[in-house]
């Protein structure tokens, strides 16, 4: 365990996470944290099940006196968002992420924390070897739940036992969620098509970086710069008046993360350089007048570099400029039900190149399944006017609030009772596994909590330390009252 965290109480919850930040978890790749759970299992002489989708399961028998108390399914996912800055060199499936204390926060150095979920899996953990009351438990842990939710789309009817279940992969301590909005993907592709470079032009490196990032449900209502969004309306003004060439594009990252960084090498013809120089200037101080007080670190740059052999061809140059300007992106209609609740949102995630294609990745959010599929539907016909094949993810359904659930009144008794105020009820614009938890197990109670977590999916993620000790409390005296 690093010094930095020694001191923090309670001490087995932080010595847990502590130990998960040194194991390697990206999502799709959860072979060494499932290991981990398993061998922890072994150790402790619990009974241990890895599923056929990769999900594991560990049973911890009642507490003496506790055995016919309801039985409790305690969930967090394994996975979790790899991003780092782009001057950080950081091998996500091979280094630890090295945590450290900052006043009342945990941060990585450079990179993602993990604390989404590793909290989680440090309090099942810090349970599972202790001598706490519970009647009887289950920990369950699903895999690539950032990615494509994959666990728990795999989670089979019959594995878990019990009828209530605690999902401990909120962020936002004091507020106990008993709703989510639903999602899916929408991505275009388009066929690569280049051309040798023309004559007489100068070649320049263009960044956009410094931007916070963030959650693409949390955060999307914060008014947060979107690196993809930002970087595109460079390029097609430029295009538009300078007849700018671009020979690379690299933009944003994970379909869930809100862009915070993106890069273009493009070609200008050399009488337009001075001016280009100047737009530069200019556009950046644009950029800072509309966004100094969410964006404090944004930084715009072009930089001379050396000629490139290959540019793009004029006819795909137009069609992803046009259609990624043109694409939403942000809160799309708020609730009419629930005050400052966003309900239907997308997301411009990224525009990356391959041997064959530039692929613009989005992702779609709604309580309202219906609007979920309307704002799909507007993604996708602004790109197949670009000429662009889409696909669509199969997507994740919601999770409709149950405001009378006896899971939610004891909830909320214990906040009560442990803190002497009022918890906030909500539902969330993130995505959780509830909703396809409680497709699979009808009739299963549910809640939502977890710690203060700020800045998720990006390299400004941090952990506060004094929610974590509510987290764990609030946790523990469900489980004595249940």
């Amino acid at each position: 365990m690093e010094s930095t965290l020694k001191p923090l109480e309670p001490e087995r919850l932080w010595f847990q996470f502590s130990e998960i930040c040194n194991v390697p978890r990206p999502s799709k790749k959860e072979e060494k944290i499932a290991a981990y759970l398993k061998s922890f299992a072994g150790r402790h002489k619990l009974e241990c099940i890895e599923d056929d989708c990769g999900n594991v399961l560990i049973r911890k028998k009642a507490s003496p006196g506790y055995e016919n108390h309801k039985g409790v399914v305690l969930q967090s996912h394994m996975d979790m968002v790899c991003e780092k800055n782009s001057d950080v060199v950081h091998d996500f499936d091979k280094d630890p992420i090295r945590p450290r204390v900052e006043g009342d926060w945990v941060k990585a150095t450079g990179t993602t924390l993990g604390a989404d979920d590793g909290i989680g899996i440090a309090v099942q953990l810090a349970i599972l070897e202790s001598d706490i009351t519970h009647g009887p438990l289950e920990c369950l842990f699903t895999r690539d739940e950032e990615t494509g939710l994959t666990g728990a789309f795999g989670l089979k009817p019959g594995l878990l036992q019990g009828s209530i279940l605690i999902n401990l992969d909120s962020e936002d301590e004091g507020q106990v969620f008993i709703g989510c909005a639903g999602g899916k993907d929408t991505v275009a592709g388009i066929p690569l098509l280049t051309e040798k470079m023309p004559d007489g032009h100068l070649c320049y490196k263009i960044s956009l970086t410094g931007l916070k990032g963030g959650h693409s449900g949390d955060d999307i209502n914060k008014g947060l710069g979107n690196a993809t969004k930002l970087l595109n309306r460079f390029l097609w003004n430029a295009d538009r008046d300078f007849g700018l060439r671009i020979s690379s594009y690299d933009a944003g990252n994970l379909r869930n993360a809100l862009a915070r960084e993106g890069f273009s090498i493009a070609a200008i013809p050399e009488f337009h350089s001075a001016a280009f120089e100047k737009y530069v200037e200019s556009y950046f101080h644009d950029l800072t007048g509309e966004l100094h007080v969410t964006e404090p670190g944004l930084l715009f740059s072009a930089a001379r570099v050396p000629e490139v052999q290959q540019v793009w061809s004029k006819s795909l140059q137009k069609a992803v400029l046009y259609s990624v300007y043109g694409c939403p992106h942000g809160v799309l209609a708020m609730s009419r039900e629930i005050s400052d609740f966003v309900e239907t949102s997308t997301n411009l995630a990224s525009v990356k190149v391959t041997d064959d294609k530039v692929w613009i990745t989005t992702s779609q959010r709604s309580s309202v399944e219906s609007s979920k599929k309307d704002a799909a539907d507007m993604v996708e016909s602004v790109f197949l006017l670009a000429g662009a094949e889409v696909t669509h993810s199969a997507g994740y359904p919601g999770w409709k609030p149950n405001p009378d659930s006896a899971l939610l009144k004891l909830t909320v008794e214990s906040y009560r009772r442990l803190f002497k105020e009022e918890p906030k009820v909500l539902a969330i614009h993130a995505g959780l596994e509830c909703g396809l938890i409680g497709a699979i197990y009808p009739g299963m109670d549910m809640v939502s909590f977890g710690p203060t977590i700020k800045g998720a999916h990006s390299p400004d993620e941090r952990l506060h330390i004094p929610s974590v000790t509510r987290f764990w409390d609030l946790t523990l005296e469900i489980l004595r009252n249940l």
